[in-house]
C-alpha cells in the first residue's frame, strides 16, 4: 500500500510538471505578436500623458477664465470704493471703515493671482493699455503714461481690463 501511494504521487508529481510545461508552452508569444503588443502599449501610455497634460492645462484655462469673468464684474466695485477714499469727510471712522474694506478686496484679488497693470510712468504697451487721449508735453518721453482714468487689472498674462490712460507726445 506505501508503494501504491508512493507510485500515485509520483504520478501527480509528472503531471503537475507536465501541465507546467504545457502551461509554458502555451503561454510563449512569437516575437512579432510581443513587440506589436508592446508598441500599441507605449503609444497608449504616451497618448495618456499627453490627454493627462492637455486636460490639465484646460482645467487651468477655464479656472483662469471663470475667475477674471467674476472679478469683472466686481472691478466697478473697488473704483467706486478708491474713489470713495479719495472724498475728504469729516468722520474719519466712516473713512477708515472704507480703506479697511477697499484693503480686504486688493488683499482678495492679490490671494486669486489678479495684479494691477502699472500705468503712470510707463510706456504704452496697447496689449495692456488702452488710450482715451494723448497731450504734447517735451518733459515727457515719447508714448509716456502721464494720466490714469481707470486702473487695468490682469490674472497672469491675460488682461482682465485695460488701464485707460493718457498718453504723451
Amino acid at each position: 500500500m506505501a508503494e501504491k501511494k508512493e507510485e500515485l504521487e509520483n504520478d501527480v508529481k509528472e503531471e503537475k510538471v507536465e501541465s507546467k510545461k504545457v502551461k509554458k508552452e502555451q503561454e510563449i508569444v512569437p516575437k512579432s505578436e510581443y513587440d506589436e503588443l508592446d508598441d500599441r502599449y507605449k503609444r497608449i501610455l504616451a497618448e495618456f500623458e499627453n490627454y493627462k497634460k492637455r486636460s490639465s492645462k484646460e482645467r487651468d484655462n477655464l479656472y483662469n477664465s471663470i475667475l477674471s469673468d467674476v472679478i469683472e464684474v466686481m472691478l466697478p466695485i473697488i473704483d467706486n470704493l478708491e474713489n470713495a477714499v479719495k472724498i475728504e469727510t469729516k468722520d474719519e471712522e466712516y473713512k477708515k471703515g472704507i480703506e479697511l474694506v477697499l484693503k480686504q478686496f486688493q488683499d482678495t484679488l492679490k490671494a486669486k493671482g489678479v495684479e494691477e497693470i502699472k500705468a503712470l510712468g510707463e510706456t504704452f504697451d496697447p496689449e495692456l493699455h488702452e488710450a482715451v487721449s494723448s497731450v504734447e508735453d517735451d518733459s515727457k518721453g515719447e508714448k509716456e503714461i502721464v494720466q490714469e482714468y481707470r486702473k487695468g487689472y490682469k490674472i497672469g498674462t491675460k488682461v482682465i481690463r485695460h488701464s485707460m490712460v493718457v498718453v504723451a507726445n
